[in-house]
């Protein structure tokens, strides 16, 4: 079994800090010396300065006020506990960038506290206060919060930044894969798919010249090179300009129906339902379906019919192609790579694909991809 990293929930560990910290502030307080008679308002500031760190995260500039004025409340009731919870706002409020605030409200209420003491207690030397306040130490204290936020915060931006790097130089590598196998495809197909359509090209012409029959395969053969050229090129332009293919859809269904009977194939096309505009990915997915259908009949099947439907239903697109070749379900054929790409290409649309012999003998495609209802 493999080994899973437990991670504690954010929200969790926000709690846990913050009742520590109230804890910790209230048995503080209750084992000092403090006036009796601020008891009650004094303990109320020491938990609400520990609990209202839960939303540090969320609110890093109002906890920090919030905790430098209940220090500064409970040390001018004489409460002598250390700043812990201010401390922690600190921190939270630098690391998540609020680096002059934070300066400007720690300056204020290390200038505050004494003058704070002062005056609720007016009767206090101003050594006393001061010695009470315990500036240079509070000072350190912020400084050290201060600067563990800080780094943090550095931190966590260069961890970005190295993210970013890494995201940047894989996307450059994509890229160059990108333009090999462009590369490589024009180098390699193009030239064989012009010969073969040259080649079928040139024998129609010379038939129809002499007079002689053209027979239906070679026509078949034209048509399909010519075809085929142009997809290379449309994959060529989308592997070139960073995978925006250019979509084939159902609106030429029905040149595919046609050269399967150019190449002998008595195919039939068949629309239920009223025809309207289709996410580019689903027209472009049902196109290769009945493509890859279409190729798979002519090909392995051995039919002598195969019929086309598409039907728009609410909320779907119906394709079903149909064949009465030889597949029968006692001998299921071999998943080759068109089928895997057809269940692929559905999947990642959320939809299904049915692909099988019948009883009655041929093979049925059956997918079903799911549009939103058009307005």
């Amino acid at each position: 079994m493999a080994n899973r990293r437990f991670r504690v929930p954010a929200g969790v560990t926000d709690w846990a800090i913050a009742v520590g910290v109230a804890v910790t502030l209230l048995i503080a307080g209750l084992s000092g010396e403090h006036p009796t008679q601020d008891a009650g308002l004094a303990y109320v500031l020491l938990v609400g300065s520990g609990l209202v760190l839960v939303l540090r995260r969320r609110r890093p500039v109002a906890v920090l006020a919030v905790t430098g004025l209940c220090a500064l409340a409970y040390q001018a009731l004489r409460v002598d506990v250390p700043v812990v919870a201010f401390l922690f706002a600190v921190y939270a409020a630098v690391r998540a960038g609020h680096r002059l605030v934070t300066v400007v409200a720690a300056v204020l209420m290390l200038v505050t506290m004494p003058i704070a003491v002062l005056v609720t207690t007016p009767d206090m030397p101003v050594s006393a206060a001061l010695a009470h306040s315990r500036g240079a130490l509070e000072i350190a204290w912020i400084v050290a919060a201060f600067a563990a936020g800080e780094a943090l915060r550095q931190a966590e931006f260069r961890a970005d930044e190295a993210e970013r790097t890494r995201e940047q130089a894989a996307l450059r590598r994509a890229n160059q894969e990108r333009l090999h196998i462009a590369r490589e495809l024009h180098d390699s197909l193009t030239h064989q798919i012009s010969v073969i359509t040259v080649q079928a090209t040139v024998a129609v012409h010379l038939a129809r010249k002499r007079g002689e029959p053209v027979p239906d395969a070679l026509v078949a053969i034209e048509q399909a090179g010519r075809e085929a050229a142009r997809e290379l090129r449309a994959t060529l332009e989308a592997l070139r300009d960073d995978g925006k293919v250019s979509a084939h859809g159902l609106d030429q269904v029905p040149e595919l129906v046609e050269r399967a009977r150019t190449g002998g194939l008595a195919a039939t096309l068949t629309v239920e339902g009223q025809p309207h505009t289709l996410p580019v990915a689903v027209d472009r997915t049902a196109y290769r379906i009945v493509q890859e259908s279409l190729t798979n009949v002519a090909r392995h099947a051995g039919a002598a019919t195969a019929s086309v439907r598409i039907g728009y239903r609410p909320g779907a697109l119906a394709i079903q192609v149909d064949d009465d070749g030889r597949a029968l379900p006692s001998a299921p054929p071999t998943p080759g790579v068109g089928l895997l790409g057809m269940r692929e290409r559905v999947s990642a649309l959320g939809g299904r694909l049915r692909a099988e012999p019948r009883d009655e003998g041929g093979f049925t495609v059956e997918a079903e991809l799911p549009v939103d209802q058009p307005a």
